[in-house]
């Protein structure tokens, strides 16, 4: 089973070095002379400490145990609930939320660091408390005074735990068709009543109390999303039960330890969070959050799978290097001298740690539309930030489950072996690319709402920073190897946008057509910017002296992989866009079957 070792060099040349985390802090009001580097790498180190002696050993420990159910009753995996004290006692379910219920009011963007981390070492642990920050924030969004007194006190502190209740058997991603009820009460609650499925963390014994956040529909509601409204349902109120029980856990193909119910509201007791049949938009506070949360996932799994491969293909002899023999005293090589086995781990790496500046980046942006002072800043950067969160969630997580399953590989048969922890990866992240909008759900949302529907506008404005970057590096002679590459592909990107716009005015369906593979050209596309950023950031160290010469040529190397073997993928998703939706809907439904 693979221990996981928290990358802290790399996480804080991201911060420290790319992305400048102090400054950004630094200008804004709220976190001004209050996060500096020093703070940044106690916390980065308090987590690393945690998740490596305490999550990752419990890791093989969730998914060989699993949870149980018993009438109602959720037990999760033997040392699940005192890891959870551990973190309670750190502090971590605290350190973003307002410090007016017990918060630590230390940014988002520092949380989304400690959260890759533990997610890392156990994504199936990690489950339980991630969900408590989306509820955390949707109250504080959108939360009277009453309720932010009654639940963020506990959440905060992580007593309770919170989860999202949002869909039905019969309704998968289509929110819009929900048959759960709320009945109003005479002294202002409602009566929930409805089943609900895929409840990650419905139940467990990890809290007190858990609090659900739940869509539903009141009498007489307006059908589709217009008439969606979002309720906090406890599972207990003053310690009593409220009608809320969990009917079953579902038997998975992955993430064994975290339980995943069907949750059924009998009449339970229920309160309205923000404007009746405004549900939908109140709840995206929670998705736009799960969703980043989801692209953690991504990175977590590509970090992880990475960090299992190396040490196998550095130990494990078979055959001898083509190029001459690298082991003399060994009976055969060590298989990381081989170019079919670098060429899996350099796509890991590529896509951990170019995943990693994509998602702190992100972070940052989400910061600056929280806390900027700017109106201007937060416009530009909640343009970013709703462009880059698809791209986030389903190019991570697919090339995440890319690179998990090139771990397993790296392994060879021993990779499908339970014992070598390689599989679980494999199994643990698939859901990744379903949960919180389908790789394709993304893709149209990438296409369709963010990119044609704001008429390119949130393209250009990312197109912007990317164009400022390069330049900046124009006249760098050892940069140009990937400053040509990346305005060329930038400027296909466009050009690609503008055919399928103009097609899609013919022909609705082109857009349909076009959006899997428009969302992987824009995702190798984004993650060249940050890998180019990667290396000036490198380059610029090494012409300073730094003394970390081989860290930073192993930056520059890895990005020069990632432009020579992984950014040319784009050429064969621009050829299917081009072929457009014909092939694709000209057979009758009927003809599919035999």
């Amino acid at each position: 089973m693979p221990h996981y070792q928290a990358p802290l060099r790399d996480m804080q040349f991201v911060l420290h070095e790319v992305l400048n985390a102090e400054q950004h802090y630094a200008a804004l009001p709220a976190f001004e002379d209050m996060v500096t580097k020093e703070l940044i790498d106690q916390y980065l180190q308090a987590a690393a400490d945690f998740c490596e002696h305490e999550l990752s050993p419990l890791n093989p420990v969730g998914d060989r145990e699993g949870c149980t159910w018993s009438d109602g009753v959720v037990s999760t995996p033997t040392g699940f609930k005192a890891a959870y004290q551990k973190y309670i006692e750190l502090g971590f379910p605290s350190l973003a939320a307002d410090p007016e219920y017990g918060g630590q009011g230390l940014p988002n963007s520092l949380g989304i660091t400690i959260s890759e981390m533990v997610g890392t070492a156990n994504w199936a642990w990690s489950m339980y408390p991630g969900l408590s920050h989306g509820a955390v924030r949707t109250l504080e969004h959108h939360g009277s005074e009453q309720q932010k007194a009654t639940y963020l006190p506990k959440l905060v502190s992580g007593e309770w735990t919170g989860t999202m209740c949002l869909t039905e058997s019969h309704a998968g991603s289509d929110l819009g068709i929900i048959r759960t009820k709320a009945e109003p009460n005479a002294d202002g609650s409602y009566d929930i009543s409805g089943e609900k499925i895929f409840i990650s963390a419905g139940e467990h014994d990890m809290s007190d109390n858990i609090i659900h956040i739940v869509l539903a529909r009141l009498p007489n509601a307006p059908k589709g999303t217009k008439g969606i409204s979002l309720f906090i349902v406890p599972k207990l109120i003053e310690g009593q039960a409220n009608g809320v029980r969990c009917g079953s856990i579902e038997h998975k193909m992955g993430i064994h330890g975290n339980a995943t119910c069907v949750i059924n509201f009998d009449a339970a007791k229920g309160y309205l969070i923000g404007p009746e049949h405004r549900g939908l938009n109140c709840m995206f506070t929670f998705m736009n959050t799960a969703r980043i949360g989801t692209a953690v996932q991504g990175l977590a799994a590509a970090e992880g799978s990475f960090q299992g491969a190396l040490r196998y293909a550095k130990e494990r002899l078979a055959m001898r290097s083509l190029s001459g023999i690298k082991a003399p005293d060994q009976d055969a090589d060590p298989i990381i001298v081989h170019p079919a086995v670098r060429q899996m781990l350099l796509t890991q790496k590529a896509f951990a740690e170019g995943g990693r500046a994509l998602i702190y980046d992100l972070a940052q942006y989400a910061d600056l539309v929280e806390k900027s002072p700017d109106a201007a800043t937060r416009e530009k950067a909640d343009h970013i930030l709703s462009l880059l969160t698809p791209i986030a969630k389903a190019f991570l997580t697919e090339t995440g489950y890319e690179a998990a399953n090139k771990g397993v590989q790296v392994f060879g048969g021993h990779g499908f072996i339970a014992e070598h922890g390689m599989e679980q990866i494999v199994r643990d992240t698939r859901i990744a690319c379903l949960y919180e909008g389908t790789t394709e759900i993304q893709a149209i949302d990438l296409l369709g709402r963010k990119v044609l529907g704001s008429k390119g506008k949130l393209l250009q404005d990312f197109a912007e920073v990317m164009q400022s970057f390069i330049d900046t590096q124009q006249d760098q002679a050892n940069m140009q190897e990937f400053i040509q590459p990346l305005s060329d592909w930038m400027k296909k990107l466009g050009q690609v946008t503008k055919n399928i716009a103009q097609r899609a005015e013919q022909n609705p369906d082109e857009v349909g057509a076009a959006a899997f593979d428009y969302l992987y050209f824009a995702g190798y596309v984004t993650l060249a910017y940050y890998w180019a950023r990667m290396a000036a950031t490198a380059q610029h160290a090494l012409n300073h002296g730094s003394n970390d010469t081989a860290f930073y040529q192993a930056k520059i190397c890895t990005a020069q992989f990632y432009f020579d073997k992984l950014l040319p993928r784009v050429n064969a998703h621009i050829a299917v866009i081009d072929t457009g939706a014909a092939s694709l809907m000209q057979l009758d439904a009927d003809a599919f079957a035999f």
